[in-house]
């Protein structure tokens, strides 16, 4: 991680930069509270566990430690909640400053573990390692998953549920018309299978088609049951995380930026944006009723980790984990047994190697509701 540089003028530029980010405004608030003067007052999303709010683990027989087990949930919450952070997620700051309850899961509704649910309040589809591709896309090839919650699943989950939601056309439009859907961040779990498996940069760009298609299917889906407004998120600067820096950790200085991030994996999450965001645009063309948001997940993290001492936070290291030089340790990780956090995780970008801190995910969120790093093709009469 480099430190600030020396050169006044060089300085200048990185302040320049960020000026240049930060000032890229399209007022995300004014478009979720004004429209027809109609706020909010439901969230339905879908994602992996970015996003996830107790999916997996009311969902799961055997929930697992990471992500289960104190210290996750404890800075906010007190206990854990299945949240992949230790505190609130950026979809919970998004409903907060809707004025609306934290989003529950569907595994909790489904199974009773939530009881105070009501079909006024939406519902959170996502749940973590969830695929953007179905678990026959990886069988074809040869590849072998041991679950299947992606987007087509959670799309069922949704349709299943929908007659507790509403049961009339009308009865649909008046509830979703009010109902801001977030499609995302998903894909990097996919990423991670192929990476896993051995699969090269080259080869996994020829599976980014197939990503984007089942994202850009989900969204039509939803655009013909009746969403209005959703919000699709890019991914993270992967390059900059300690998962991945573990990883693919190098003795080449040239496949670091002078951050410290890989260059080579942040480039391939820009691939994937862009084309992500082309689909959007070809969607909103196709749907000019709806309106379709892209949440600029990259942009709004990457001054975090570029210059971190300006939002308060310490470097690439991730707060929560076993030792390494990013406290990312494969055989052990958050939540199992002996692992602590660090004592001030707001001083972290990365909790526990994959996810973010609540203070991170604060500020990212900050960003997309004053409409800084979000974007869509057509704003309309917004």
């Amino acid at each position: 991680m480099a430190s600030c540089p020396s050169s006044s003028s060089l300085w200048t530029l990185q302040q320049q930069k960020i000026l240049t980010l930060l000032l890229y405004i399209v007022t995300l608030f004014s478009i979720i509270t004004s429209s027809a003067g109609c706020p909010y007052t439901t969230i339905f999303s879908f994602g992996d566990s970015i996003t996830d709010t107790g999916n997996l683990c009311f969902g799961s027989p055997s929930p697992p430690s990471h992500g289960c087990l104190a210290p996750y949930g404890e800075t906010y919450f007190g206990h854990p909640t299945g949240r992949y952070s230790n505190g609130r997620l950026i979809i919970d700051f998004i409903a907060e400053s809707l004025g609306i309850p934290f989003v529950k899961p569907y595994q909790g509704i489904k199974n009773g573990d939530v009881r105070n649910w009501t079909k006024e309040e939406g519902v959170n589809f996502a749940v973590s390692g969830a695929t953007a591709l179905n678990v026959s896309f990886f069988e074809k090839r040869g590849l072998h998953i041991f679950t299947n919650d992606s987007l087509s699943v959670q799309l069922g989950w949704f349709k299943e549920l929908l007659p507790s939601i509403c049961t009339s056309s009308s009865g649909c439009k008046n509830v979703f018309e009010k109902s801001l859907f977030l499609v995302g961040e998903i894909g990097v779990n996919d990423f991670k299978l192929f990476f896993s498996w051995g699969r090269s940069v080259a080869e996994i760009k020829t599976y980014v088609p197939h990503l984007i298609n089942a994202i850009s299917s989900t969204i039509s889906d939803l655009i013909d049951v009746g969403a209005q407004t959703l919000a699709v998120p890019g991914n993270y600067p992967l390059g900059c995380g300690a998962l991945y820096l573990t990883w693919f950790e190098s003795n080449n200085k040239n496949d670091y930026d002078e951050y410290g991030c890989l260059k080579w994996l942040n480039n391939f999450v820009e691939y994937f944006n862009k084309r992500l965001q082309a689909e959007i645009n070809q969607l909103q063309e196709l749907h000019p009723h709806a309106k379709i948001i892209y949440f600029d997940y990259y942009n709004a993290a990457l001054p975090l980790y570029h210059f971190p001492t300006k939002f308060g936070f310490k470097g690439l290291k991730a707060c929560c984990g076993a030792g390494g030089a990013y406290n990312v340790n494969f055989s052990k990780g958050c939540g199992d047994e002996g692992v602590k956090a660090c004592e001030n995780p707001s001083k972290y970008i990365c909790w526990d190697g994959a996810h973010l801190t609540e203070a991170a995910n604060k500020l990212i969120a900050r960003y997309l509701l004053k409409g800084s790093f979000t974007a869509t093709h057509k704003f309309g009469d917004l």
